[in-house]
């Protein structure tokens, strides 16, 4: 009897320990400083709180810790990133983490307290470009997209470094450095190439001589670790973003996002 007992008693823990799994209530969202935690604060925290959920955001200064904190579970979900460098991210890493869907994102931007215009850069410029090797390759295409240098075309454009590069007529001077102090670099170089989120966050974001088109495999998403992909909360994470109170949130003229590159699912909702 005693036994059976016992036996009833472990299937109820196992069954509401389940059960809670399964309707998390309670979500801690990793941000980088600026656009996307603001974006994540009014657009995506008001939605879930409304579903029931208590949410805590954890702001991280660095493009790393991210994606070790979720990973190691400090986190629930993030969003500060694009899907080619989570991809890289986690194959270098070994981390089980996935994109669960896009949301509007900050272009990168060529800042300048010396120039005007792209034409105007001179012989032996020195430009600094992120140094993580998604956006080192990704800033390597822009300055190619723009004429400024050539990478090696017998290369993946997507993993190119400052050593791909086969042409370069002007003379640059590439300096890789960590993607948030480059905005401290704007006025000690020629011009820089900055991550869209950091030049919000250093207030120039509007001076930007010349602005990338963003691919779609490049708009910031939210991330969760790959067990977590079917869960409750992050099927409740996707629809508040797919929802019209978000969307509201990104077209309001008073926001910055509106200037921002929108993924084509939210064009499509917006008839755009």
């Amino acid at each position: 009897m005693k036994i059976k007992i016992l036996a009833a008693v472990l299937l109820i823990v196992v069954f509401v320990s389940s059960a809670f799994a399964t309707s998390k209530k309670e979500v801690v969202f990793g941000v980088a400083p600026g656009p996307y935690g603001d974006i994540v604060k009014q657009g995506i925290i008001p939605g879930l709180e409304k579903k029931g959920y208590k949410v805590e955001v954890k702001e991280f200064s660095d493009y790393v810790q991210p994606n070790i904190a979720l990973d190691n579970k400090s986190i629930d979900v993030n969003a500060f990133q694009h899907v080619v460098y989570l991809e890289k991210f986690a194959a270098d890493r070994k981390l089980k983490i996935s994109p669960v869907i896009s949301i509007p994102t900050a272009a990168l931007g060529i800042y300048s307290k010396k120039y005007k215009s792209i034409a105007e850069i001179k012989n032996g410029s020195t430009v600094t470009i992120a140094n993580d090797p998604s956006n080192l390759a990704r800033a390597l295409r822009y300055l190619q997209a723009l004429g400024l240098i050539k990478i090696n075309p017998a290369i993946d454009a997507t993993k190119a470094s400052e050593k791909d590069v086969t042409e370069n007529p002007r003379n640059l001077k590439i300096q890789p450095v960590e993607a948030a102090q480059i905005p401290r670099t704007v006025d000690s170089v020629d011009f820089a190439v900055v991550n869209g989120n950091y030049a919000i966050s250093a207030g120039i974001y509007p001076t930007a001589i010349s602005r990338e088109k963003l691919e779609e495999k490049y708009l910031i998403v939210i991330a969760v670790r790959t067990e977590d992909l079917n869960s409750q909360f992050t099927k409740d994470i996707k629809k508040v973003v797919e929802s019209k109170e978000f969307e509201k949130v990104i077209y309001d003229k008073k926001n910055v996002f509106k200037n921002f590159a929108i993924p084509q699912w939210l064009k499509k909702k917006h008839g755009k």
